[in-house]
């Protein structure tokens, strides 16, 4: 296995910031050619980076067969566009590393959890455009930013009515006014990613729970529904019982206080395993440059 850290330094780059990857080693032996990549982004409100939400992930897709990478991006006092730029830049660097890595064309998926989720899910929205293309130095390859499908655990989506207020102000760090004025946009509105979906947008497996408390559901309707309007596939599953950050929602990914443990939940995973198989490795292949 390549267990390897790549340190992140763009334009606004903490100093923890990296891309960790762990690559299954490639057999004569295994008649398995190439593996999907599940690059995860945990939450932490942009605060910080969740343990919890991070390698006991990684653990579990590798188990299931595919390549996984965590990203520990860049947080407050980090604000927009650092951390999608480190998004891009992890993308890119899983492609350009594909043949030797054995990465499957067509199926470098991110995971999100929480604002780790608005992390995976601005990067599906905004791919294509110019400010990323010119920040990234990538006007003619733009599609090489394009995640091939989005994981989307609790995710915040939303700046309207159902926000969760405290991962935006680190977002933006108190600085709308400039943001806005730097991105010709209304950067609150520009962030509120049910606003920004589009037909070129990929398709998403979404969860939350109903009971979510943090970040409400109405996150995740808000984003099924553009998803929806838009024609893009998209699995979704709203469980009944369930606190926000549950991450595995079983005991290897309990929190301190002891709760974040519902067993009803820990189907999500399996569920997202089958969405892939059926989405991405048991579909015809993909684009082969990607």
């Amino acid at each position: 296995m390549i267990n390897k850290a790549y340190p992140l330094s763009l334009e606004g780059s903490g100093p923890d910031a990296k891309l960790v990857v762990y690559i299954q080693d490639h057999s004569a032996d295994i008649d398995i050619a190439s593996r999907p990549m599940v690059l995860i982004c945990p939450g932490g409100g942009y605060g910080f980076t969740s343990d919890r939400e991070a390698e006991p992930l990684a653990m579990q897709f590798l188990a299931m067969g595919y390549h996984a990478a965590v990203l520990r991006y860049s947080c407050a006092p980090a604000i927009f566009p650092t951390a999608l730029t480190e998004l891009a830049y992890s993308i890119r660097l899983i492609r350009q590393n594909r043949e030797e890595w054995h990465v499957a064309p067509g199926q470098v998926i991110v995971l999100g959890c929480s604002a780790g989720g608005h992390l995976a899910a601005s990067l599906g929205v905004f791919w294509e455009k110019d400010f990323l293309a010119e920040i990234m130095g990538e006007k003619e390859d733009r599609r090489i930013f394009r995640p091939d499908g989005m994981i989307l655990c609790y995710p915040v989506i939303t700046s309207g009515e159902y926000a969760h207020r405290g991962s935006f102000d680190n977002l933006t760090g108190g600085r709308e006014k400039e943001l806005s004025e730097k991105f010709s946009a209304p950067i609150l509105e520009m962030l509120s990613l049910e606003k920004q979906v589009d037909g070129t947008t990929p398709p998403a497996f979404i969860w939350n729970t109903f009971t979510d408390g943090g970040v409400p559901a109405e996150n995740s309707l808000l984003f099924a529904w553009a998803l929806r309007r838009a024609g893009v596939p998209a699995e979704f599953h709203m469980y009944p019982c369930g606190v926000h950050g549950l991450s595995l929602a079983n005991r290897l990914t309990r929190n301190m206080a002891g709760t974040a443990v519902q067993e009803e939940c820990t189907s999500w995973i399996t569920l997202a395993h089958t969405w892939m198989e059926h989405q991405y490795v048991n579909a015809p292949a993909g684009d082969a440059e990607m």
